[in-house]
C-alpha cells in the first residue's frame, strides 16, 4: 500500500464496498418499514373490528326484534359506517352465515362518491374469514400477499340476539409501492449516480494514470526497448502525458537528462583527455626501451673497429625493430574503427577453426585446450567472423601465457537470452587485484615482455558489436567472457 496506483485502488475497492453495503441497508430498511406498515395494517383491521363488535353490542342493546328487512340493514350499515369512521384506509361490515352481508361500510374511500358495494374480487376471502371466527368462536385473519400490496381481511364473532353473526374488516398494505418505494427508489439513484458514479470516475482516473505511467516506465526501460546488455547513453527525451502533474515529473526527467547528458560528454572528454595521457606515457616507454637497446647494441658494435659485433648488434636491432613494427600493428587494430561485417555464424565450426589455430603451441605447453557450444539454435548468430576471431585469439594466447604446463582452457559459446556469450577459462593462477580494475585500457600488463593492448583489443571488438567484455567471477584461474547481441537489429 505504499504506491499511488494501490492506494486509489483500495480507495475504489471502498467505494465500491460503500456503494453495496449502503443499498443493501436501505433495501432492509424498506423491508422492515414494509414489515411495520403490515404489522399496523394488522393492528388497524384487528381494533376495527373491534370497534365495529362494540357499535353492535350497543344497538342491539336497545334492538327489540324484528325481521332481517331493508330498515335493519341500514340501521346496521349506520353501525359500520359509525363504527370504521376512524379507521383511514379499512372497510368492512356485518356478516351472517345464511344471509351474507347485512351491511358494508368504506366510510374513508377517497373515491368520487360513497362505495356502498360490497367488493366482488375479495368476496370468497370475506365468506372464508366470516367463517372461520364463526367456526372457532374468535377473532380469525386471512393475508393474501400480491405483486405490490397485502389484502388482509380480519372477522370476529358478534354477540347478540341475531345468531351466526360476524364483523369483518379488510385493508390492504402497500409492500412495493407507495411513498416508501418511491423514496428507496430515489435513494438508490441518487446512490448510484453518486457512489457508483464516483467509482467508476476513479476506476478510469486509475486506468489513465497507470497507463501514462507505464508510458513512461516503458521509454525508460532497458528490456522494454530492446537494450539489454548495451550501453545506454543518455536518458531518452520523455513526451508529455497530458496530465499536470505527471508532466512535471516529465519535465524534471527530461531536464535530468539533459544536465546528465551534458555532464557525460564532459565526463566523457575528461576520461578521453585522461586515456589519451596514459596512452602516449604507455607509448613513450614501450618505444623508449626498444630504441635505448638498438643504441646499446649499435654503440657497442661502433666501439670494436673489425666489425665483429655488427652481425649480433643487427639482429637486436632487427628483432626490436619487430617489437616496434608489432605494438604500432596492435595500436592501429585497436584506435581504427572499422564497422563489423555482420554474417551468420555456425558456432561450433568457427570455434573449431579458432581452437586449432592454437592446438599445436597448446600441445607443446602440455595445456589441454578445448572447445565446446551448446545446443543449436536457429536462427544463427550474426556477427564478423574475423573480428571475433581476432579477439577470442588474443584471449587463448593470454591464456596459453598464464597457464601452467598440464593445465587446461577451455573456449565456450552459448545463447543467454537474447546474447552470444564467448567464454575462455583457464587453470592459470588468475588476475592480480591491483590490475583488475584497470584490465582493459591499454598498456596495461602483468607480463614484462607484454605490451597491454590484446584486452583492450578486445574491448574495442566487443564494443563495434554493441557488446562488452569482462573478467568473470572464479574460484580459479582467469575466466574472460565476451557479450554480444545473438541477432543484432
Amino acid at each position: 500500500m505504499h504506491s499511488l496506483r494501490s492506494r486509489l485502488l483500495a480507495l475504489w475497492i471502498m467505494l465500491v464496498v460503500s456503494g453495496i453495503a449502503t443499498g443493501y441497508l436501505l433495501f432492509e430498511s424498506f423491508q422492515q418499514t414494509a414489515n411495520a406498515r403490515l404489522a399496523r395494517s394488522e393492528e388497524l383491521v384487528a381494533r376495527a373490528c373491534r370497534d365495529l363488535a362494540d357499535r353492535y353490542q350497543f344497538f342491539v342493546a336497545a334492538w327489540h326484534g324484528g325481521p332481517i328487512d331493508d330498515r335493519l340493514r341500514q340501521q346496521l350499515t349506520a353501525v359500520a359506517q359509525t363504527a370504521l369512521a376512524a379507521a383511514n384506509g379499512v372497510e368492512g361490515g356485518i356478516w351472517k352465515a345464511d344471509d351474507g352481508s347485512l351491511a358494508y361500510a368504506y366510510p374513508t374511500y377517497e373515491g368520487t362518491g360513497p362505495k356502498t358495494d360490497l367488493p366482488a374480487a375479495e368476496l370468497n376471502s370475506i365468506r372464508e374469514v366470516n367463517a372461520e371466527a364463526l367456526r372457532s368462536g374468535r377473532a380469525a385473519s386471512i393475508k393474501q400477499p400480491g405483486r405490490s400490496q397485502v389484502l388482509i381481511v380480519h372477522a370476529c364473532p358478534l354477540q347478540g340476539p341475531l345468531p351466526e353473526v360476524t364483523g369483518w374488516t379488510m385493508t390492504r398494505a402497500f409492500t412495493a409501492e407507495g411513498p416508501a418505494y418511491n423514496q428507496l427508489l430515489a435513494g438508490l439513484v441518487v446512490l448510484a449516480l453518486t457512489i457508483f458514479g464516483s467509482a467508476a470516475w476513479l476506476a478510469r482516473v486509475l486506468y489513465v494514470w497507470s497507463r501514462k505511467i507505464d508510458l513512461i516506465e516503458t521509454a525508460l526501460d532497458d528490456r522494454k526497448n530492446g537494450l539489454v546488455g548495451l550501453p545506454r547513453v543518455d536518458l531518452p527525451r520523455l513526451a508529455p502525458t497530458g496530465a499536470p502533474e505527471l508532466d512535471r515529473l516529465v519535465d524534471a526527467l527530461n531536464s535530468t537528462g539533459e544536465r546528465l547528458s551534458a555532464e557525460r560528454r564532459r565526463a566523457a572528454a575528461a576520461e578521453r583527455l585522461a586515456a589519451l595521457g596514459r596512452m602516449s606515457a604507455g607509448l613513450a616507454h614501450e618505444i623508449r626501451n626498444p630504441i635505448a637497446a638498438m643504441r646499446l647494441k649499435a654503440e657497442n658494435a661502433l666501439a670494436v673497429p673489425d666489425g665483429s659485433r655488427s652481425s649480433a648488434a643487427l639482429n637486436t636491432i632487427l628483432q626490436q625493430v619487430d617489437r616496434l613494427d608489432a605494438l604500432l600493428r596492435d595500436l592501429l587494430e585497436m584506435t581504427q574503427s572499422r564497422d563489423p561485417s555482420f554474417v551468420e555464424v555456425d558456432l561450433a565450426a568457427f570455434l573449431a577453426r579458432t581452437v586449432d589455430t592454437h592446438r599445436d603451441l597448446a600441445s607443446a605447453r602440455s595445456i589441454a585446450l578445448t572447445a565446446g557450444t551448446g545446443p543449436t539454435f536457429s536462427p544463427l548468430p550474426k556477427f564478423d567472423p574475423s573480428q571475433v576471431q581476432r579477439a577470442l585469439d588474443n584471449l587463448i594466447i593470454n591464456a596459453l601465457q598464464n597457464t601452467p604446463a598440464g593445465g587446461a582452457i577451455t573456449v565456450e559459446a552459448r545463447r543467454k537470452n537474447d546474447m552470444l556469450l564467448l567464454r575462455v577459462a583457464d587453470t592459470g593462477p588468475g588476475v592480480a587485484e591491483e590490475l583488475r580494475e584497470r584490465l582493459f585500457e591499454p598498456f596495461v600488463t602483468g607480463r614484462a615482455d607484454g605490451t597491454g593492448l590484446g584486452l583492450a583489443i578486445v574491448r574495442e571488438i566487443a564494443r563495434h558489436h554493441h557488446g562488452d567484455v569482462r573478467l568473470a567471477e572464479a574460484a580459479g584461474g582467469a575466466v574472460f567472457e565476451i557479450e554480444i547481441p545473438w541477432q543484432p537489429s
